[in-house]
């Protein structure tokens, strides 16, 4: 069986348990308290890193790598399109959410909220949490502009792209800070998301000392 070393919370972990469920890939999960930097997970891993995948005798780190690498190994269900254009928007579309989404919400508020507390290292920033609740407004009106135009975030079907993109708003809404209000059509995509068997251990994840809101398990909010 496989083993995945990750943080509960973690978008960047959520992604690689998502696309493992979706290709009915059975997994155990292993929580690592990656900054705690313990000799052996330096070793599966020099980065000090989650998540770091063991599977088929390999260890592997880096989510978008694993992600792509199972795409490879394990292509039923397919989660990236056939056609060059259309691998490129996922790509793109997951770079935007890993990237330009984490360093503008997710940092500024789970890891303002959360991982601070439960790593010790303080209280969180004020002006961070503060910046990250009005970066949000501007991705979820993005998100928006993208779903007017298709079914789901790169094209007409569901990808890598939906799994990343959810994967940091279940995050933040484990912690009430997504506005699903906003915007219908993102609510409506996240309804549809999350109601998917490969959400299932997500929305029963469980952080001592933090509780997800009602909503955050029902598939109805």
């Amino acid at each position: 069986m496989a083993k995945l070393y990750h943080v509960p919370l973690s978008p960047f972990c959520r992604k690689v348990r998502l696309s493992l469920a979706e290709k009915r890939i059975e997994c155990e999960l292993i929580e690592e308290r990656y900054w705690e930097r313990d000799p052996d997970f330096l070793r599966r891993n020099p980065a000090a890193k989650v998540p770091v995948l063991r599977i088929d005798g390999k260890t592997m780190a880096e989510s978008t790598a694993i992600c792509e690498w199972l795409e490879e190994a394990y292509p039923e269900p397919s989660l990236l399109p056939d056609d060059a254009d259309g691998r490129y928007e996922v790509r793109r579309i997951v770079a935007w959410f890993d990237d330009k989404f984490h360093s503008e919400v997710t940092s500024k508020l789970l890891y303002e909220r959360v991982n601070k507390k439960v790593m010790k290292q303080g209280y969180p920033d004020s002006a961070n949490v503060k910046a990250g609740a009005q970066a949000i407004k501007f991705h979820l009106d993005y998100m928006a502009w993208l779903l007017d135009h298709r079914r789901w975030l790169a094209g007409d079907r569901m990808t890598l792209a939906d799994f990343a993109a959810a994967a940091h708003l279940s995050s933040l809404d484990y912690l009430s800070d997504v506005d699903w209000s906003r915007r219908d059509q993102v609510k409506d995509w996240y309804a549809k998301i999350k109601s998917r068997p490969a959400f299932r251990s997500i929305l029963v994840d469980q952080v001592s000392g933090f509780l997800p809101p009602a909503h955050y398990a029902d598939l109805d909010f």
